[in-house]
């Protein structure tokens, strides 16, 4: 049945006029058999009996090879597509540990609470199977008090997540004595989510980890899993301080997948503006929606989620109940989460939209249809959300709809950029000094430093000298001991430069105030100040009030015709410049920057046609951020060349583009690299674009952009020159006044 809807569907979008002129690129992948080898000798017959139990009769070439290096001894980092079973490439070593000798433990992490869920009823429906005693339990924030005890004492595998290991295990390792004297596996699944930020932060986690795991004589073997990235051994050996070995033939079978780039209509042919990528979106699931074909859309923030999601209720509301399309995001609590989840796995839910928060391997059972709304901004990331559909080897369609920014317009056109292209490489720095300092205060919490130890082989002497001046640390006896009441893991967030979430109470019953979500500090002085509308689950809320201090939003649920959308007025000023390289007419420099960030005003957006239909004040503190910075100087010789009123147009083209570019090329979200074109910088008078890190010391992205300024500007001119306007326009330069396209060509020759 579905299959004939499926293939119906394709036919109409291949051959029907109103489609077809709009898919600029239809890419088929064929179906793959599956490599498959006998099981090993060394696996208990009793796991064999349960694999087969499952209709496992062998296993695929990636999972033997797992199993033998592992049970050697040896780290390995799998890498293979989504749904390609790697998840027996630890749950056999794993099982077969335990099999082997009872008192052994092994600790699962995972980047969120839901894949340790999801990953948890997976394991124990397995272990009923073999029939052993192996006690599995998840260990996050939503474990009773009563059975966390039991826990720490008896469980075999403890599954948990970064966040939990770092605030909740390590600080109180004393209550967990058994556990870490038998910790021969360390799992470490989704890799490639440990980038930027957040993998620094793990890194500094792992290398206490290790610590801890070596005062009570336990060395374990790391097994990492991920999706495709351009360097999965280097990040996995950074991540973990350890050799690696790199499995990545994948063995799995795959079904056929027609991969469609589809490029909205053009509404204004001179100012190139094309039709909103949302609406098409709306139209292309709706297809698949109503023939009952099972779809997820992804978008790419939390108020696109909210906005489609509400529209595509309306637009199925004849054929499918309210309840059958949900969203899904970061900020729904956990119950609500596990609901959608078990809904798409069951197949009473047909349409989910989510953010990326659907990208890593929760199980939500046999979708069809993937829709992108955009380019999600990596090649990796990308595949990631395409292996959501036709997981089980059936046929499955993915669309990937282009918005009107440069870098969607650029992928859109270039199929071959995106399909010939290895993936991005992910970047971690763990010796970024803030965030070594918080986990060197956090390993000094756990166990005192000795004279002449090393963190996991980074000589950190110089940093213990300063935390005592501090009088944060008090040495005594050629060691140093934490001298604090308050253990220090408690306030240090591995996620963002905010330490607090602001908690949403919605308080439409007044008798009745309930939590219905939260974000982050920073997120939250754009989308959650006074007035804003706030979306979750389809319906609308209007922020009452923002308790700033108290970091809570009251929220009232309200039915309104638009959205609002806040703006961020940002001051910068140079601090040091530690590195520079000048030319005859430009600086390119780097080093550290003050950034001063203040939410200003807001607009409202009416939800059908997105015009503007009105504005207010936004009345919150400034937040300030020290950190670092690449910046690009013109001298004054070229700004009377240009004539001053062009040169600002290019100046702020050439930024555009650097903002869509430069955080691809870098593999980070686009909101952790920030661009700010300034027309007179205020440490040197000149015209100056700069790109710094959104976080407190920076983490090595605007580093990166320094050293790689030369391959970033050659993507950016063949981004401007595949754009099919003539002068400049929103999908390139982001203005059309006057000839910006050849202006910004003209800098980057420049630059060049």
């Amino acid at each position: 049945m579905f299959k004939q809807n499926l293939e119906h569907v394709l036919n109409e979008l291949k051959y029907d006029q109103q489609w077809k002129e709009q898919i600029v690129h239809w890419h088929e992948i064929d179906a793959v058999d599956a490599k498959v080898k006998p099981f090993p000798e060394a696996l208990d017959t009793r796991i064999e009996k349960a694999l087969s139990k499952r209709g496992i009769g062998a296993l695929y070439s990636h999972q033997l090879e797992a199993f033998l290096y592992t049970r050697n001894k040896e780290n390995v980092v799998a890498v293979t597509p989504t749904a390609s079973g790697k998840t027996l490439c630890y749950n056999l070593p794993v099982l077969q540990e335990i099999v082997d000798n009872e008192e052994s433990r092994a600790l699962y992490l995972f980047p969120t609470k839901a894949l340790a869920q999801d990953q948890k009823s997976e394991l124990n429906e397995m272990i009923d199977e073999i029939g052993i005693n192996v006690k599995c339990f998840t260990y996050d924030g939503d474990t009773a008090p009563n059975i966390r005890q039991a826990v720490r004492k008896a469980g075999h595998i403890v599954i948990t997540n970064p966040d939990m290991l770092h605030s909740a295990i390590l600080p109180h390792h004393t209550k967990w004595v058994a556990f870490f004297e038998n910790l021969k596996y360390v799992i470490v699944d989704e890799l490639h989510t440990y980038r930027g930020v957040f993998g620094s932060h793990v890194a500094n986690v792992i290398r206490r980890l290790k610590r801890i795991a070596k005062y009570y004589g336990s060395d374990p073997v790391f097994i990492c899993t991920s999706a495709t990235i351009a360097n999965p051994k280097e990040l996995a050996q950074e991540l973990t301080g350890d050799p690696m070995r790199l499995i990545d033939q994948n063995g799995a079978p795959r079904g056929k997948k027609h991969f469609l780039f589809y490029n909205p209509p053009i509404l204004n042919k001179a100012l190139n503006i094309r039709q909103s990528a949302t609406v098409e979106v709306n139209q292309l699931a709706r297809k698949f929606l109503e023939n009952k074909i099972q779809t997820i859309v992804f978008a790419r923030s939390r108020v696109r989620v909210e906005i489609i999601l509400s529209h595509l209720q309306q637009l199925t509301r004849k054929y499918l109940g309210p309840e059958t399309i949900r969203g899904y995001r970061g900020g729904y609590l956990p119950k609500q989460r596990r609901e959608i989840e078990r809904g798409l796995r069951q197949g009473e839910i047909v349409g989910v939209v989510s953010t990326n928060a659907l990208e890593l391997g929760v199980d939500i059972g046999q979708l069809q249809v993937c829709i992108m709304t955009g380019y999600p901004g990596s090649v990796a990331s990308a595949w990631q959300q395409a292996g959501r559909a036709g997981r089980r080897q059936n046929e499955s369609v993915i669309i990937m709809v282009a918005g009107s920014n440069p870098i969607d317009q650029y992928i859109i056109q270039h199929p071959e950029y995106f399909f010939e292209r290895n993936p991005e490489s992910a970047r971690i720095n763990p010796n970024n000094l803030i965030i070594l300092v918080d986990h060197l205060k956090c390993a000094a919490y756990e166990l005192p430093f000795k004279r002449g130890e090393t963190f996991d082989g980074v000589d950190i002497e110089e940093i213990l000298e300063f935390l005592t001046e501090e009088q944060v640390l008090l040495e005594r006896a050629n060691k140093w001991y934490w001298m604090n009441d308050a253990f220090p893991a408690h306030g240090i967030s591995l996620r963002s430069a905010s330490q607090e979430n602001v908690i949403i109470i919605d308080q439409s019953d007044v008798s009745n105030s309930t939590v219905i979500g939260e974000m982050d500090r920073f997120s939250a002085m754009t989308l959650l100040h006074d007035e804003a509308i706030y979306l979750h689950q389809g319906v609308q809320y209007q922020v009452e009030f923002l308790d700033w201090d108290e970091k809570k939003a009251f929220v009232r649920e309200v039915n309104v015709e638009y959205f609002t959308d806040a703006n961020l007025a940002i001051q910068l000023r140079v601090l040091e410049e530690d590195q520079k390289r000048p030319e005859d007419d430009i600086t390119v420099s780097y080093g550290d920057v003050m950034v001063n960030a203040k939410a200003t005003i807001f607009k409202k957006i009416r939800l059908s046609t997105f015009e503007n239909i009105g504005s207010g004040p936004i009345h919150l503190p400034e937040e300030e951020l020290h950190t670092n910075a690449m910046w690009i100087s013109f001298s004054q010789e070229i700004t009377n060349r240009f004539g001053e009123g062009t040169f600002d147009q290019a100046l702020t083209g050439l930024a555009q583009l650097l903002q869509q570019v430069a955080p691809v090329f870098v593999m980070c979200d686009r909101h952790d690299l920030h661009v700010v074109p300034q027309m007179k910088a205020e440490h040197s008078e000149l015209p100056t674009i700069f790109l710094y890190d959104r976080y407190p010391g920076g983490i090595g992205l605007a580093k990166e952009v320094f050293n790689n300024l030369s391959k970033i500007l050659k993507q950016v001119e063949h981004l401007i020159t595949a754009c099919p306007c003539d002068q400049g326009c929103p999908s390139c330069v982001g203005a059309s006044e006057v000839n910006s396209k050849m202006l910004v060509k003209r800098f980057i020759n420049l630059l060049s």
